[in-house]
């Protein structure tokens, strides 16, 4: 890949990440997906793979279930970090910040565009929680889709949005002999202009 120059950043990390999602989007083949870790209550850290569902000055969004182990561990400690990695491009983007819920009316928009089956989904399972069967997630989904047989499948009150607000952003592009380009984007709590620094790598 070409050499990745501090004069070729965006200003504005948003909009340097938009330029990147937008090249991914073309070539990934789910240029959504990105990890999100977080930390339980023993202190240990937690990942998995989530979508990001939306970026900006407001943050990188994400939807799921708040009674899931990311929604309880997020819900005593806010603080968190996303990695993006597309593979065909060799480029990587981690964020870290404070992740906060979104409005109710946010997430009832965007769940009122999943497909209905997903809709279901969110009701019928005990996001992780233990299960004794496939047999019982499957009566839980049939229990579900008799509840909703006749009309619209209502966001669930405990399925929603978050956003998480980044205090540092890193791009980093691969480079041959692992010598990569590495640009972290930081800034104060409260806002503010970022600062842009170049990292070893």
């Amino acid at each position: 890949m070409p050499a990745l120059r501090r004069s070729q950043l965006d200003p504005d990390p948003f909009a340097q990440f938009a330029s990147w999602f937008e090249a991914a989007a073309r070539e990934v083949p789910l240029a959504e997906a990105m990890t999100l870790a977080t930390v339980d209550a023993d202190c240990m850290p937690d990942a998995r793979m989530v979508l990001l569902k939306g970026f900006g000055p407001d943050g990188f969004r994400f939807f799921t279930n708040h009674e899931s182990a990311k929604g309880e561990q997020l819900a005593a400690r806010s603080d968190a970090a996303l990695v993006v990695y597309w593979r065909e491009l060799d480029r990587q983007v981690r964020a870290r910040g404070a992740v906060e819920r979104l409005a109710a009316g946010e997430s009832d928009a965007y769940f009122a565009t999943r497909a209905r089956e997903s809709q279901l989904g969110a009701w019928a399972s005990p996001q992780s929680r233990p299960l004794g069967s496939r047999e019982e997630l499957d009566q839980r989904l049939r229990e579900v889709e008799g509840r909703f047989a006749d009309g619209d499948v209502p966001r669930p009150p405990h399925w929603g949005g978050y956003a998480l607000l980044p205090r540092s952003i890193e791009f980093w592009q691969g480079q041959v002999g692992r010598l990569h380009d590495r640009f972290r984007y930081t800034r104060e709590r409260g806002g503010g202009a970022w600062t842009i620094e170049r990292l070893g790598p």
